[in-house]
């Protein structure tokens, strides 16, 4: 396992990754920007009045910080881990809950995105596009050629997210070479029946449909996190695979 982004460029400038209009993206630089992250994490996931959210895994990732220029204002946050090659795949968050063996046969450098949060009321969408721009360049810079994470749903019943359940099974799994295994205590099936596009897509987070569009794919079943109230998808993107026009949007955005 690596911690790439040490000695990247960001760190000489600030640790800024990416700057456009009145946003910018930056890497954590000490413990008071990691805090500010986990402490919007607590809102996010938790509610206005919900703790910070900590766990072992945060000092071992590095932290994104997408702020509002001029007041400083947090306005969303990630993390990610870098690994150097899939046999180090054992060490990430995911593998706590899938089964990710298959994966140690991938060959090249991995970066795995997690708590990836809004701040509650911030709906723009270049936020969340200059998000995407800053993983470009963090994937470009290092050569990763795996983007993986879990994908969460709001809420532990799986009945309401039923469509897009059916929808993923039937248009979104893993390739068989990569195929996820489970690991978790608590698992729910992807329904074989009912797939409708139409019905599922509003049901799909912005993050996976993002991670989708960019020819991702899941696991076949999705997880019970009682401890942060979703269910999750273990969720990949092989940067190989991503089409061209899509590659291209995201490189114009990182540039």
């Amino acid at each position: 396992m690596a911690t790439f982004g040490e000695s990247d460029g960001a760190a000489e400038s600030g640790g800024v990754l990416l700057q456009r209009g009145r946003y910018r993206v930056r890497l954590a630089l000490d413990p008071e920007d990691v805090a500010r992250a986990q402490a919007l994490r607590g809102q996010a996931f938790f509610g206005p009045e919900g703790p910070s959210d900590v766990d072992a895994f945060d000092p071992l990732c590095r932290h994104v910080l997408i702020e509002e220029t001029v007041e400083g204002t947090l306005l969303a946050c990630f993390r990610y881990l870098w690994l150097d090659d899939g046999a180090a795949i054992g060490t990430s968050y995911s593998a706590q809950f899938y089964d990710l063996s298959r994966l140690e046969a991938f060959g090249g450098p991995m970066l795995e995105l997690g708590r990836f949060c809004l701040r509650p009321g911030c709906g723009d969408p270049d936020v969340l596009r200059l998000a995407w721009g800053a993983i470009t360049g963090l994937v470009d810079r290092g050569g990763a050629g795996l983007l993986f994470g879990c994908a969460s749903f709001a809420g532990t019943d799986p009945a309401p997210f039923a469509p897009a359940f059916a929808h993923l099974a039937a248009r979104h799994l893993a390739p068989a070479r990569w195929q996820i295994g489970r690991r978790a205590a608590e698992t729910c099936e992807f329904p074989q029946e009912g797939a409708d596009a139409r019905q599922a897509m509003p049901l799909i987070p912005p993050l996976l449909r993002t991670y989708l569009g960019m020819g991702g794919w899941v696991s076949d079943h999705a997880v019970v996190d009682r401890a942060m109230n979703t269910l999750h998808v273990f969720t990949g993107v092989e940067v190989a695979a991503i089409p061209p026009a899509r590659a291209r949007a995201l490189r114009a955005i990182a540039a």
